[in-house]
């Protein structure tokens, strides 16, 4: 492949080959795996949830107006437990990539940093 490549804009920009060599590495393959591996279901698990809460708010609003306590219902209850799962996706995708992606990510960092013009850190 050629070290030149097209932008959308058309004008051609140099890019450094070890990337390509990079790109077609196992380990990279890996990581990309790894990570759409937990960031696909994630995603597709986290839409649902939130597509039921829509839905359920907007076609099911005598189940979301049972009151739990006083003025707590059970809309107001999804609506808290939207925010509650968005964090705890966050610290998931955290701890899956510390373990599993991180480890890949930084040999294969050490293994092409020099030839990409990159200091030790």
């Amino acid at each position: 492949m050629s070290d030149l490549d097209q932008t959308t804009t058309g004008e051609a920009h140099r890019h450094d080959p070890v990337y390509d060599e990079l790109h077609a590495s196992p380990e990279f393959d890996r990581l990309r795996k790894l990570y759409r591996g937990f960031a696909f279901p994630a995603t597709i698990a986290f839409l649902a949830w939130y597509l039921l809460y829509v839905v359920m708010s907007n076609w099911a609003t005598g189940f979301m107006n049972t009151e739990l306590s006083g003025n707590i219902n059970l809309a107001l209850v999804f609506g808290l437990l939207q925010f509650l799962t968005t964090f705890a996706i966050a610290w998931l995708y955290a701890r899956y990539m510390n373990r599993n992606v991180d480890p890949i990510a930084r040999s294969l960092e050490k293994k092409y940093n020099d030839r990409l013009g990159g200091g030790a850190r």
